[in-house]
């Protein structure tokens, strides 16, 4: 599964027959801290997700499962709508130790 971002609705008025009544959504492609990655795709959408609201989506025959029996064709769908991300931040450093000999203010 991949993160990305609703950034816009597709129309088209001819598509294939098993694809009519879904709804097709552009998406934005994101890392892990929400930062824009790669091309834009267009995805099929199961959820009704909206624009500006972060999802996960899936690629590849999977893409059509959401969609059963019927099999559209799709390479890509989304299929989770994401509530919150919490992401374990790297821990700082600690601070420099201070010489014990050495006064504050003054170096060696």
């Amino acid at each position: 599964m991949y993160l990305g971002r609703v950034v816009g609705c597709v129309w088209a008025t001819v598509k294939n027959p098993e694809m009519v009544g879904q709804r097709m959504l552009l998406i934005q492609p994101l890392t892990p801290e929400l930062q824009s990655t790669g091309k834009r795709l267009i995805c099929l959408d199961c959820t009704g997700a909206g624009t500006g609201e972060i999802i996960y989506y899936v690629r590849g025959k999977e893409a059509s499962f959401p969609f059963l029996p019927a099999e559209p064709p799709t390479d890509a769908t989304v299929v989770g709508i994401v509530d919150s991300i919490h992401l374990k931040r790297p821990v700082p450093a600690p601070p420099a130790s201070r010489n014990p000999l050495q006064k504050k203010g003054k170096k060696c």
